[in-house]
This record gives structure tokens, sequence and C-alpha cells, in this order.
């Protein structure tokens, strides 16, 4: 019998962890999935199920001066109709579940579940994003792109929780986010681009480009980037292809049910050209 525990408080929660490994559910949607039955049998978890969603210290969206913080159990649909939500973000959320998935799944859930193929994470670490990390002892900040390092692994301790996103309050002049799957909606991706770009009289002040489905994780190289700063755009028009080269070692895609490895390359190369093109 797998025990359940709703607790009153953060606090609380935090103890709970401490003692006991547990999954921690804010939406459940990938929990389930991963821990069904084929026998029309409930799952089969192996820990304690900790519940979180109801927790308000965990929800809502807040603005700094240079930040947006948004709670770990806030649901997509709140954050896709916020309306300081990056665009980049709300693009992507648009695109990534369906209406009745939205309502529930949460940012901290697609990070912590580590799939090279998840949307939202993608998304954050091209806009730089952190993580803050709690558990009874003390709390530390984390890059989203830091956190995950393969597929389902994450640097997160059992007695670890995400508390809450940060992502820094930039106004790109340029951003795409593109994904390609098997259908125009609800599909997970074959390949996923997200991109965005300061470009001030001439000189590019801000360029991040991350790439999805790509990788055992999400791939954006910021030392592939860092030359191209406070450089003229047309630096980065003419060593387009030197870009590319040097993107192109960590472009590592795998054939499996939803695409071929090299369609999957193909496709990533092209997006980061016409990106490019764009600026």
């Amino acid at each position: 019998m797998v025990s359940h525990r709703h607790p009153n408080s953060l606090e609380e929660a935090l103890e709970t962890l401490k003692n006991e490994p547990c999954h921690i559910v804010g939406g459940g949607s990938d929990l389930w999935v991963k821990n069904r039955s084929w026998a029309n049998t409930p799952p089969a978890f192996k820990k304690t199920l900790l519940y979180l969603a109801h927790l308000e210290s965990l929800k809502g969206i807040r603005k700094t001066d240079d930040s947006l913080i948004i709670g770990a159990m806030t649901p997509y649909e709140t954050i896709l109709n916020h309306p300081e939500t990056p665009a980049l973000l709300k693009a992507c959320l648009y695109e990534l579940a369906s209406p009745a998935i939205r309502h529930v799944a949460t940012l901290a859930g697609n990070i912590a579940n580590a799939s090279p193929a998840a949307d939202a994470v993608l998304v954050l670490i091209a806009l730089d994003a952190t993580l803050e990390i709690q558990n009874h002892a003390f709390k530390r900040t984390v890059k989203v792109k830091d956190l995950i390092e393969g597929p389902g692994k994450t640097s997160l301790e059992s007695r670890d929780l995400i508390t809450s996103i940060r992502i820094p309050r930039r106004t790109f002049t340029h951003q795409t986010y593109k994904k390609v799957g098997g259908r125009k909606a609800d599909a997970i991706s074959k390949v996923a681009f997200a991109g965005g770009a300061v470009i001030k009289d001439g000189t590019v002040k801000h360029l991040s480009l991350a790439l999805g489905a790509v990788n055992a994780t999400v791939v954006r190289d910021e030392g592939v980037e860092k030359p191209y700063i406070n450089q003229p755009l047309s630096k980065l028009k003419s060593e387009k292809e030197a870009f590319k080269k040097a993107l192109s070692s960590s472009i590592n895609p795998i054939d499996d049910q939803r695409s071929n490895a090299l369609y999957r390359k193909k496709v990533a190369l092209n997006m980061i050209n016409r990106f490019i093109e764009s600026l």
C-alpha cells in the first residue's frame, strides 16, 4: 500500500522529504504516465506520494526589478495568461499540451522530469532561468541548464524541492520559438528551437539559442554565443556557417519512433540558420 501525504505548509513538506523518499506530485501529468499500469489497475508507485498542488506558498507569479518569479506549483495555464510572462515562454506553453494538461502541469515538474524533448525546459534555458531549491536545512540557486544531467536525471537529492523559477526580465528585439512534431499541436517534439537576441544600433547586445530533442540534454553553448556579444551583427551573419559548425558537434540526436537522427540534425541546423538570417 502506497502512503499519501498532504502537508499543510512548505515546512511540513520539507520535513516529510527529510524523513522519507517521496514522489512529489504537482500536476502529476508526467508521473502518472511513467507509472501507469497496462492491466487497468492503479499505478504501482514504490514511494510515498507527496501532494503539493494545494500549497498557496508555492503558487503565484510576482515580479522584482530584474526578474519574474514563478512559484513551482503554478499551473501552465496561469503562466500562459499572465501579462508579465515572456512572449517566448507563452509561445511554448501554447503548443506544449492540451488545455486540460495546462491547467494542472507545472514548470517544476517539466524540469524535474528531465526529458531531452522538454519544450518548457528548452525555453527556460534560452531565457537564462534559475531555480530556487530548498530542503529542510538550506536553500540554493541553480541554473536550469546546470540542474539537468541526462535523460530523466538531475542533481536533485531526495530531500530537495524546487520552490520557484526565476526568469530575468529582458526584452528581446528578436525572438523565435519553433517546434517540429508529428502533428500541429499536443505533440512530443522531434526537434525544437528557442532563440532570443537583443540588437541595438547594429550591435549584438544579447544572444541565446537553445535546441531540444537533439542530445541527451537541451543544447545551449554560451561559449559559442559569447564571441558575438557587443560585436557588430554583420560579424555574426558573415560567420554564420562557422557558428553552426561550432554548435554542430553538440547536436547528436538519436533515431527513435518519432524521427531519425539525420533529419533532426538537418532541421536543427536549418533553425539556427533561419534565426540568424532573421536578425
